[in-house]
Order: structure tokens, then C-alpha cells, then sequence
């Protein structure tokens, strides 16, 4: 069985989807239709669309907006012939890429559109990034997000808002990935790129214009198992600044409870860059983020003290195998000198993980201040969460009680 799966996973999959598609939103006699075509590539003289689907079995295909528009109320979709992800050009690839390669792609600008002027990188790994960070160099940033998480950056998709150096390059090719993602490749990095077979390196030809897609929106569609259709607008956040975080206050019982100080520069700085990062995130998630860059990445969990817990073991996890490759060029579950791994764990556990002086990012408000507290048990010292909870004071209270800050967005960011 083994060895059929692995053929699987080698397999083109002829699929049978029709070269065009049409989806309509009919109100009596008006229809506003959304046209398609399917896309596909030739790589090694064979014509194809997508490998596979999520799983080799699923056939699948890939088909971009070519004509129509779509208005709902105030809202409109974006206009066709505005390509990325959809119209992507191939510049190596052993491999045809299939579904997820996409969708990670895809969420990674998702994601990079709101860091456009800073060097910056996100790697993603089944829909969710792993790492994202932002810094002086590309260099720099590639680095920062592929030691927040080694680990699960292993086979991931890598996205660059700025045309590939030759140092970024080096770094990449020393690694294994399935996708590199950037708006260029500078002379020479394609060589160095190429020593990675089945590495699909792909420029995304309208990434400059990637702030542009700020605030627009698509139709999300939902399948249900019986063939019904949830269709509602994308998610799209609407805190962007400084200026749209609000100091924590609330009322309970007749009294006023408030944060007791602002954030730092520092803290504001990597509280709107990790509500962006979470932007792109499952629910139910929280993350924590110090120096733009991410530390510990929780998702998709059921409550919300649990997915605070399981970004901070995730921390301490990957923090204790970044040492460890940093000093012996292995990962920690290959070590086995107990005394090595003793030092590396008390190391880690000393500096908590690597969240002391971090910011706490929640996709929702917390209904009590059991999951803000296990984030101030590790040293965080600002949070940022939509607010809106009748017990937000726990919260505040908490804050107070270990000096640290806290902002409101005024906006969930449930994502699935």
C-alpha cells in the first residue's frame, strides 16, 4: 500500500473538469454571471492543470476570472484580468503543482499585501503560516521566519514581497520547500534555486501591486456534503493603524475599568503586525509576536485558552530546536546527549520560550481572563483582541496586575 501511495503522489492526474466555468447570482430577471477558464501549464513538453487535489485521488482544477463582476449591496468583487495567484508564472518547476501549493500561495499574499514597504517573508505550511517576519534585509526576514518554526517551514511555501537576492537564495536552496513565491529573482538565483529538482519557483508578476488589493473582496464559497453552497464576502480587516487600535476600557457594574498604560512604539508596532499576520490564520487561533516576528502560532483550536496554551508549548518546542540546530547543526529530537538537551531546555525555559516582553494576538475577545493570563504567565506585555466581552474587566484586571497593555480592534477574524 506504501509503495502505491508514493506512486500516487508522483502521478499527473488526467482530470475531467470543463475548460470554462460560469457561476451566476440571479435576482428575477437581472444576472450578474462570473466567467472562468481553466489554467494550466506545460512543463517537460506536458500540457496540465493542477497535480492533484488535496489529496492525490482528488482531481482538481484551477480556473481564473476572465470576465463579469459581481456588486451586492455596497460591496463589489474584484474586477477580472487582476491575476496572481491564478496566473502564475512557472519559472522552475520538476513538478506540476498541485492544490495546497496554490492555496499556500495564495494565503501568503493573503497575508504580505499589508507589508509591502518592508522586507518581509511568510512561510506557509497547509493554509497556515508557520513563520512570518519582517526586518532591514530579505535576508534577514527569510531567516527570522524560518527559525520561528524550522520544523514545520520543512516542505512549506515560502513568500518574498521583494525580488530574491542571492544571499536569500543560498538560504532557501540549503533548505528543503515545495514553492518559492516572489515578485522577481534577481541574476544568478535561479541557478542556485535550480539545484532544488522539484522546487517550484514562481514570480508573481503583479505583486507590486500587492497593496492595491487591500479591502477588496471576493465571494468565499463553502460546499456542504450535500451539495448546498454557503457563499458570503472574504474577511477583510479593517484595523490598519495605530490609529484604529483603541486603549482597553470597559464598564461592568457601574465601575470603569481601564489599561493602566499605553503601548510602547515597539509594542504597537508588533501588535499590528501580528493582527495582520492573524489575519491569514484559522480560527479559533492566538499567536504571539516580538520584534516583527512571530514566536509561537496557535490555530483552529476550540477554545481559546487551549489554542493560548499550545502557541506557548509550540514556542518553547520550536525555540529549544532553534538552539539546538544554532550550536550542534541538528535538530533537537536528534539529540540525544542528555546534558546537551538538559542546557538547551533550562536555556530556553529561562528566557520562557522566547515570550518575554511579546504581544498577544487573539482573532476574538476573551470571555474570561484565563487566556489572556497564560500569555502574562510568560511575560507578554501587550495584547491586542477585538474586545466586546461582558467580561472584558478580567481581562483589563489582569493586565493591570502583571503591567502590561492592551488594545481593542473593534473587529473579529474568524477565518476557516
Amino acid at each position: 500500500m506504501s509503495k502505491d501511495l508514493k506512486q500516487m503522489y508522483k502521478t499527473i492526474m488526467d482530470d475531467h473538469f470543463t475548460p470554462g466555468m460560469e457561476i451566476s447570482f440571479v435576482d428575477g430577471d437581472q444576472r450578474q454571471t462570473l466567467c472562468y477558464e481553466k489554467v494550466s501549464w506545460v512543463i517537460d513538453g506536458v500540457n496540465k492543470g493542477l497535480r492533484y487535489g488535496e489529496n492525490p485521488g482528488q482531481e482538481a482544477a484551477l480556473y481564473r476570472l476572465v470576465n463579469g463582476n459581481l456588486t451586492l449591496g455596497k460591496a463589489t468583487t474584484i474586477l477580472p484580468g487582476r491575476h496572481l495567484v491564478s496566473d502564475i508564472e512557472l519559472l522552475q518547476s520538476g513538478k506540476h503543482p498541485g492544490k495546497t501549493n496554490l492555496t499556500d500561495a495564495d494565503n501568503a499574499l493573503n497575508i504580505l499585501r499589508y507589508f509591502t514597504d518592508t522586507p518581509c517573508a511568510v512561510i506557509v505550511k497547509h493554509n497556515n503560516p508557520c513563520g512570518a517576519a519582517r526586518a532591514d534585509s530579505l535576508e534577514q526576514a527569510y531567516a527570522k521566519a524560518y527559525m520561528a518554526d524550522r520544523i514545520a517551514a520543512f516542505g512549506g511555501c515560502i513568500a518574498l514581497n521583494k525580488a530574491v537576492d542571492i544571499a536569500t537564495a543560498q538560504a532557501i536552496a540549503s533548505q528543503y520547500a515545495e514553492v518559492v513565491v516572489a515578485p522577481d529573482f534577481e541574476e544568478g538565483v535561479l541557478e542556485i534555486l535550480g539545484a532544488r529538482k522539484n522546487l517550484r519557483v514562481i514570480r508573481i508578476n503583479a505583486m507590486d501591486k500587492l497593496q492595491s488589493y487591500i479591502g477588496d473582496r471576493v465571494i468565499d464559497f463553502k460546499s456542504l456534503m450535500d451539495g448546498g453552497i454557503v457563499a458570503q464576502w472574504s474577511f477583510v480587516p479593517e484595523t490598519l493603524k495605530k490609529q484604529d487600535l483603541v486603549t482597553a476600557v470597559t464598564e461592568y457594574k457601574g465601575d470603569t475599568y481601564k489599561v493602566n498604560r499605553e503601548p510602547t512604539d515597539q509594542e504597537y508596532e508588533d501588535m499590528l503586525f501580528g493582527w495582520l499576520v492573524e489575519s491569514g490564520i484559522t480560527s479559533n487561533s492566538v499567536i504571539y509576536v516580538k520584534d516583527n516576528a512571530t514566536v509561537g502560532i496557535g490555530t483552529g483550536e476550540q477554545d481559546r485558552v487551549g489554542v493560548a496554551e499550545i502557541a506557548v508549548d509550540k514556542a518553547y518546542r520550536k525555540l529549544c530546536d532553534r538552539y539546538c540546530f544554532e550550536r550542534h547543526k541538528i535538530g533537537f529530537a536528534d539529540l540525544t546527549d542528555p546534558d546537551k538537551r538538559a542546557q538547551i531546555e533550562s536555556d530556553v525555559a529561562e528566557v520562557k520560550g522566547g515570550l518575554e516582553g511579546s504581544a498577544m494576538i487573539s482573532d476574538a475577545f476573551f470571555p474570561f481572563r484565563d487566556g489572556i493570563d497564560v500569555g502574562l504567565k510568560q511575560g507578554i506585555k501587550a495584547v491586542v483582541q477585538p474586545g466586546g466581552s461582558m467580561n472584558d474587566y478580567q481581562s483589563i484586571t489582569a493586565c493591570n496586575e502583571n503591567d502590561a497593555t492592551m488594545v481593542y480592534t473593534g473587529q473579529r477574524s474568524f477565518k476557516h
